[in-house]
This record gives structure tokens, sequence and C-alpha cells, in this order.
């Protein structure tokens, strides 16, 4: 009597495991790739300008060249005098971009909740999205003061409008089928925002978060240019004023540097959350 051959073995799942290590790896070579070449390009970028400064190629009296910058920078962090200016226009930023968020996201969900509020509030918030905001800040200093207030008000005006119609756009973009699946089993509209409308427009809302950080520092350096006596966009000015354009470009770059690392927050805040969704 033959016997009957065994049953071949469950495919181990040794295999997946081997396959996910595998895409990790390569996800990570790729990466490495790209930053290798953002970095190849930057340091040739300042070679160049380096270059051009000291050979006269441009005019170091308007465009300086990297050395004498960073040797402006140096000389500014041993004194101090950087770290008050970067102090204060971090801390407006940051006021900033986290009320314009809240703010422009508490918006959104007032007018998702009110169709008749939305359609009362849709043309004032077309009309002062439009608005050129350079020209809001003397009103704004006049209401609210020549101080840290003024300047935070400026960067709500930009940040606040376009937070509102990014994530209120998201909010009516989700799949109507979900909602009316909620809405059959006897669902409220409270349940239906906090089960489907607000899970399905988390990465929306975190995208205006990586647009609330160049737009809060925006708002913030227009602030300070019409009223501030500390800060970073205070020193554009006053190098502007005394014709020293290698302590406006070492203010550019503070602030190049700074506003790329809080995007880089941004990014990480964005993996954790929609890794944890």
């Amino acid at each position: 009597m033959t016997s009957r051959e065994e049953p071949s073995a469950a495919p181990s799942k040794g295999w997946l495991q081997d396959l996910y290590i595998r895409h990790m790896k390569l996800k990570r070579r790729r990466r490495s790739r790209v930053l290798t070449v953002q970095l190849s390009l930057l340091l040739l970028f300042f070679i160049w300008w380096e270059a051009a400064g000291r050979f006269k190629w441009i005019d170091v009296l308007l465009f300086s060249y990297p050395s004498k910058i960073f040797e402006n920078i140096g000389k500014q962090a041993v004194s101090g005098e950087l770290w008050g200016h970067l102090g204060v226009t971090v801390g407006e930023t940051v006021v900033g971009f986290l009320l314009g968020t809240l703010v422009g996201t508490l918006l959104a969900v007032l007018i998702w909740w009110s169709p008749f509020l939305n359609k009362v509030l849709d043309p004032y918030m077309v009309v002062f999205n439009s608005m050129p905001k350079v020209a809001l800040g003397p009103i704004f200093i006049v209401m609210f003061g020549a101080g840290f207030t003024a300047i935070v008000v400026t960067t709500l005006s930009i940040t606040v409008i376009v937070t509102t119609l990014v994530v209120y756009n998201s909010f009516n973009e989700v799949d109507s089928n979900l909602i009316k699946v909620v809405r059959t089993f006897g669902g409220s509209k409270r349940q239906v925002f906090q089960r489907v409308v607000l899970p399905a427009s988390y990465p929306a809302i975190v995208s205006t978060l990586k647009v609330n950080v160049g737009m809060a520092w925006v708002g913030v350096i227009v602030g300070e240019f019409l009223v501030a006596k500390s800060g970073l966009g205070y020193l554009i000015m006053y190098g502007f004023q005394v014709f020293n354009f290698t302590l406006v470009l070492s203010s550019l770059l503070i602030i190049a540097v700074v506003a790329t690392a809080m995007y880089q927050i941004v990014v990480y805040i964005e993996r954790k959350l929609l890794t944890h969704r």
C-alpha cells in the first residue's frame, strides 16, 4: 500500500519579512541618493558663488559671497546679537503658525457644519484672500499697536484663510458613500464628522501644516518690515537702509535654515500621525 503524499508545507512567513527588509533598504538607498544630490547641488552653488565673489564676476557689494556671510553670522552669534533677533522671529512664527492652523481648521469645521454660514461667508473669504496683506499691515498696527500682536495678526491674515479653504475643500471631497453608510445606521452629523469626515481629511490637514510653515514666515517677515525693532525682518530692513547687503543675505540664509528645520519637524509629525492613523 503506497503511502499518501504528505501535503506541502505552508509557505513560511520569512519570505514576507525578507521582502519587506529589501523594500526598506531600497527606499533608504533612494532617499540617500536624493539627499546626496541635493547637498551636492547646494555645495556646488556655494563654491560657484564664492569663486564669483573672489574673482569679481559679480558685484560683491550687492551679492557678497559665502565666506563673508558666514563670518558675519559667526560674529553675530559670538556677540549674542543673533540669538535675540532669532528668538523674537521664531517665537512670532511659531505662534502665528499654530494659531493660523488651529483657527483656520476650526473655521472650516464651522462652515462645513452650517451650509447657511458657508454661503454667507464665502464671498468675504474670497475677497479677503485676494487682498494684499502688506496693505493691511498699517491697519493692524493702528489697531493692535506696534509690537508682537500686530505681527502675529499679520501672520494670521495670511495663514487662516488659506487653511480654511484647503481644509474645507478636503471635507467636501470625502466619499459620500461613506457618509451615507453612517447615516443609514442612524449616525448623527457629529458622528459623521468624527468617524468619517475628520479622519479622511487628516492628509489634507497635515499638508496644510506644510504650507503654513512658509506662510507663517512670510507673514512674520512682512510684519517685522513694517513695525519691528528686533527680529530677522528688522535686520533685513536695517541692512537695506545702511546698504549692508551682507547683513541682508545673512538674515535670509538664517531664515532659510530655520524654515527648513521647521518644515522637517512638520514632515516628521506627518509621518507619525499617518502611521498611527
